[in-house]
């Protein structure tokens, strides 16, 4: 199976060269590409140094374009299958194999899960993952317990639609979507590492409404997508 690494990146200086030098070396059967989101910081100049795959944006477009464009990418170069890989570290690529096994089984959606054998902690930041989990369920009858990871693997049918439509974001609801759509879903039990340089763009206050914005999303919104 053909398989492409899209990794967003915005001012990941700190990070960029570790995770892309660990695939090309140690995971050389997997292809990626950065997508560099209009990055201020050194993030292009040394994915230029060394020689990385890179597409890179002008201005900051937010992870919605550089998913997209990814998609955009994998779909036209012939790809098999697209996985959302972050650029921060967190992402373990010794888990990639074990997703594509699944999706060799005919999922359509593998999503590398922190929570299929643990169980999700009650803090401040997991408050807003159980709702959107309830608010999933409640909307699709399947129960998906991390739904704001983001190391996610698509097969070649579901990366054609997030190509091609303007509103298949790397999100839950974008989850929920196809969900409805008839397309199978599959969690598996990964282990994340904590972000080592960089800060992530969701402070307390960005993940308050990014729950928020999934919530409304998944209540009212998908009722009018097709």
């Amino acid at each position: 199976m053909k398989v492409l690494l899209i990794i967003p990146a915005y001012n990941e200086e700190g990070n960029i060269v570790r995770v892309c030098s660990e695939l090309r070396e140690n995971y050389p059967q997997y292809d990626f590409v950065v997508i560099n989101d209009g990055s201020e910081d050194r993030t292009l100049k040394l994915c230029e140094k060394y020689n990385f795959p890179v597409v890179s944006f002008p201005v900051n477009l937010g992870l919605a374009a550089g998913f997209q464009t990814g998609m955009k990418y994998a779909y036209r170069e012939g790809y098999d299958c697209a996985m959302q890989f972050d650029a921060d570290g967190q992402h373990l690529p010794e888990y990639i194999g074990m997703m594509i096994q699944e999706m060799e089984k005919g999922y359509d959606i593998v999503i590398g899960s922190r929570f299929v054998e643990f169980s999700k902690p009650f803090t401040l930041r997991m408050i807003g993952s159980h709702m959107i989990s309830i608010f999933i369920k409640l909307i699709t009858g399947q129960k998906i317990k991390d739904p704001t990871s983001g190391m996610r693997l698509f097969n070649r049918d579901v990366m054609k639609e997030c190509a091609k439509r303007m509103n298949c974001g790397p999100e839950p609801d974008t989850i929920a979507y196809f969900l409805k759509k008839g397309k199978k879903v599959k969690e598996v039990q990964v282990t994340m590492k904590d972000r080592i340089a960089g800060e992530s763009y969701l402070n307390l206050p960005k993940s308050i409404l990014y729950m928020v914005r999934m919530i409304i999303s998944l209540v009212f919104i998908q009722n009018f997508r097709d």
